[in-house]
């Protein structure tokens, strides 16, 4: 505040008492008008944690429903002869693969030569090399050296064969060739097609190191080969993958673990927006303590409707006690395993039409389609979060009352300036009479005193 020399002349009408009386109008128009606005920030601000909770809650709510989920499948391998993995989907079974043998790649090696730099040929021509029924052509000419003639093999024939140079002593080395695939038919042929090359180190003077066979293994005794050990034409959906001579025992289930784990974020994402919603409707007479909401009907009956769902599915297909969810007396969800994993062991294909929706077989063998827990869940949630609906008219209504609120206030501060304003002319004024009259009196009580001292 500047200074002011209001209340110069009177002592009276000073700026200190315009002060006084501008903070008592204040604290009976805008200080109340503040509260409020207060308050309905507090409920936008609420309203916002309500909002994420209930997305999350949806989005858990979105996972459990997904027939995907429950289409997941888990291979139980017991042995180490091979590996399984089972794409979504495929037939629930046990089976046991016994490996004979697996399947091996061709490996030939060459003659020795002095050098990785020694030549090759005489003159230029070019070598036929077959693998696995096809042919490649390979050029070559006096300079070309057996480490030019590896690298040769791999940039024309890379896709079926490797080819490398070893040095096995002091003085030898020899050209290694291996089939890229497993199987009989990866013989390795090398044919000089020109006749240049300076000996047959490299087509008839090598030998082989390893010959390609087929995997042998039998399916549940029933003996079958492959080219690989890498299969999938077996069963439909599973992809085995052969690792040595022996016996595994495995076993095709559905996926529980990630349907546990979805489980288990659902429970904890309900709890978390009920913790919330319990918060922010709590009635006490205590403002600390008191819920935001405690006095609004819409999030009450929003929490109400959600802790009723639970109760509220009860048809053919069974109600959410009997695989596993259960309130206490506080409205805490949790989930008993066990109790799923027997619905589970029962009938997997039940529980997953009880909970996305499908065809559930009753006792008797007939079938009823059922609309899953987890689709009414959120269909009656999106019922308060949707756009347009609940939450959002609540959200709209807050912004409007802030909006009244914060226009009033303006109007309040303006009339409470004016008059202010007006009030500081007049107590100038005021103060100027007051100080002419002052000097006049005091003018004349000199006079006074004078002729009294005169007499």
């Amino acid at each position: 505040m500047g200074i002011s020399s209001l209340g110069v002349g009177s002592s009276i009408l000073t700026q200190d008492v315009l002060d006084q009386l501008r903070k008592a109008d204040d604290a009976k128009f805008i200080t109340p008008v503040d509260l409020e606005l207060a308050n309905e920030k507090d409920k936008k601000s609420a309203l916002g944690i309500i909002d994420a909770n209930m997305t999350n809650l949806i989005d858990s709510l979105g996972a459990m429903k997904s027939l995907t989920l429950y289409d997941e499948r888990k291979a139980s391998v017991t042995g180490t002869a091979v590996e399984v993995t089972a794409d979504a989907n495929s037939d629930l079974q046990d089976f046991t693969l016994e490996v004979t043998n697996l399947a091996t790649k061709q490996i030939e090696q060459s003659g020795a030569f002095a050098s990785s730099t020694a030549t090759i040929a005489s003159g230029a021509g070019s070598v036929n090399l077959n693998i696995d029924g096809k042919d490649f052509t390979l050029a070559y000419d006096a300079t070309t050296t057996l480490d030019d003639f590896k690298k040769l093999i791999n940039n024309v024939a890379g896709t079926k064969v490797d080819a490398t140079v070893v040095q096995i002593n002091s003085g030898e080395f020899r050209l290694f060739l291996s089939s890229v695939d497993t199987g009989t038919s990866q013989n390795i042929t090398m044919t000089d097609t020109s006749g240049n090359l300076s000996d047959t180190k490299l087509t008839t003077g090598g030998s082989v190191v390893q010959t390609a066979v087929d995997a042998n293994f039998k399916f549940n005794g029933q003996t079958l080969t492959r080219t690989s050990n890498k299969i999938d034409d077996v069963i439909t959906g599973l992809n085995i993958t052969l690792k040595e001579a022996g016996t595994s025992t495995v076993s095709i289930q559905q996926n529980r673990d990630t349907i546990f784990e979805k489980m288990d974020s659902f429970v904890t994402k309900y709890n978390d927006a009920m913790t919330e919603l319990g918060k922010m409707t709590l009635a006490s007479t205590d403002s600390k303590t008191r819920g935001i909401f405690s006095g609004d009907s819409t999030i009450k009956a929003m929490k109400r409707v959600i802790s009723d769902m639970f109760a509220s599915i009860n048809g053919a297909s069974g109600q959410m006690s009997d695989y596993g969810f259960d309130l206490d007396e506080k409205g805490k969800l949790s989930l008993n395993k066990t109790t799923l994993g027997t619905k589970m062991d029962e009938n997997s294909k039940n529980v997953q039409a009880f909970f996305a929706g499908g065809t559930f077989t009753n006792p008797d063998n007939s079938t009823v389609t059922v609309t899953g827990a987890f689709d009414l869940f959120e269909t009656q949630i999106k019922g308060y979060t949707d756009f347009n609906n609940t939450l959002d008219q609540l959200a709209t209504s807050i912004s409007e009352k802030t909006t009244a609120l914060e226009e009033r206030k303006t109007l309040a501060q303006e009339r409470l300036d004016s008059r202010y304003a007006l009030m500081k002319k007049q107590y100038a004024a005021y103060d100027i009479m007051i100080s002419k009259i002052n000097s006049a009196s005091s003018m004349f009580t000199q006079m006074a005193n004078t002729q009294n001292s005169n007499n």
